[in-house]
């Protein structure tokens, strides 16, 4: 009599599970490294959003809500001027080569999600909700990061809020997991290389029920599927990481908008992100007879052109821009007139420290206006620049004239500036 084939098997059930390839060693391997990257990823992200002045300013604020969230902000330094291009380099190529290591992390623990009884204990109650969000929380992040570094905005509302919060309740649910999981990891990674079993419950259920009753014939080992999952990650580090390098490594940067030949050549044939077009500036804005930098302190208001503003003493500074996105120019010579030299010409004593808030002639962005702390302003190398690079700006850099300033995020270094105001925010 013919056999019967096996009914189809439940996901609740082991055996349905036939991946020789699940198991403790692979799962905890993946864990431990996500548990090293992801604090990285978090804390870069925490200084990143540090370095746009939240608490300076409420244009700069993007989580006017946050509360005790932004209980570590604080005074972000113009030192090292490379600062936020090697801290958002790190963020963003680090978060994106992480992705395999995320993806098949979630893919050896699928099996878990379908375990029976759903809860057993209060301790394995919490796990499964922090397990829930930290699942949902680390595919938002990714995702939205990923889209953002895109440049494709298909998400609702604007990215700072949204990745924000998601960070922390992400994080939040990453170290109650962490707290409950990672001694278990760590036990089993130690026994499995020592030749042992997993460690086991008190009660005698094995604590990774991963390991298939009826495996398949394996294709490849436990460790052939690491090495899988690392080179995805070297592959997607190699077409990544070169948007924050000039010369070749920028051209491997294919998965990045900003990686690939510099745009153009000259003195301003370097990275963009918003084009004048896009931001709606053209002649009828910029024009010398037209553009008046309208600057207040308090003594008043001046109305400079740029004639005026080159005939001021002018200073260099040799700065990249570097942007949110995690992309980087190198570094470009700048020429104009200091920032705090500014605020002299408007009443302030050479060594004071005024804020100083800054408007843009474009007529829409989520920074059109931004502030600058008084150790900006104060810096010797804060621009406000006229020239780049031995010639005028580009409309497309920012002409007339744009801000830079060192260690600064990109949209703080606001282009087509139309008005300074100097003082206390």
């Amino acid at each position: 009599m013919p056999r019967l084939p096996d009914p189809p098997a439940s996901p609740t059930s082991p055996g349905s599970w036939r991946s020789p390839v699940r198991g403790p060693w692979f799962t905890s391997v993946l864990g431990v490294v996500l548990l090293v990257g992801i604090t990285v990823l978090f804390v870069t992200g925490l200084l990143s959003y540090a370095a746009y002045n939240p608490d300076l300013a409420r244009v700069n604020d993007k989580t006017p809500d946050k509360g005790l969230l932004g209980f570590y902000l604080f005074d972000w330094p113009t030192r090292p001027y490379w600062l936020y291009r090697l801290n958002q380099g790190v963020h963003v190529t680090l978060g994106i080569t992480l992705v395999p290591v995320l993806l098949a992390k979630l893919w050896s623990v699928v099996p878990k999600l379908f375990a029976l009884p759903p809860v057993r204990s209060l301790a394995h109650a919490l796990e499964r909700v922090s397990l829930l969000l930290l699942v949902g929380g680390v595919l938002f992040e990714f995702v939205t990061g990923v889209l953002n570094v895109q440049l494709d905005y298909l998400f609702p509302g604007s990215f700072y809020p949204l990745h924000f919060y998601g960070a922390w309740v992400f994080f939040a649910a990453f170290v109650v997991h962490v707290a409950l999981r990672a001694p278990t990891a760590v036990r089993n990674v130690r026994r499995m290389r020592a030749g042992k079993g997993p460690q086991e419950e008190a009660g005698g259920e094995p604590e990774f029920p991963l390991v298939s009753p009826r495996p398949a014939e394996p294709t490849v080992s436990r460790r052939g599927a690491l090495w899988l999952v690392g080179g995805g990650s070297l592959l997607l580090f190699g077409t990544t990481v070169g948007q924050n390098f000039d010369g070749p490594l920028r051209r491997t940067a294919l998965l990045a908008p900003h990686g690939g030949a510099e745009p153009g050549s000259g003195p301003g044939g370097f990275q963009i992100n918003k084009t004048a077009v896009s931001r709606g500036i053209g002649a009828r804005e910029t024009g010398e007879d037209v553009w008046r930098l309208v600057v207040t302190g308090p003594s008043g208001t001046l109305r400079l052109s740029r004639a005026d503003l080159l005939e001021l003493p002018l200073h260099s500074s040799a700065l990249p821009i570097a942007c949110v996105e995690g992309w980087s120019t190198g570094d470009q010579w700048w020429r104009g007139v200091r920032l705090r030299e500014l605020a002299v010409l408007v009443g302030y004593d050479a060594d004071a420290s005024p804020d100083v808030m800054v408007e843009s002639l474009q007529r829409r962005g989520a920074f059109r206006r931004a502030a600058l702390r008084s150790n900006q302003v104060r810096d010797p190398r804060s621009l406000l620049a006229l020239d780049v690079n031995g010639e005028p700006l580009t409309l497309d850099h920012g002409y007339p004239a744009r801000i830079i300033v060192p260690a600064a995020p990109g949209v703080l270094n606001t282009k087509w500036v139309a008005r300074m105001t100097f003082g206390d925010l």
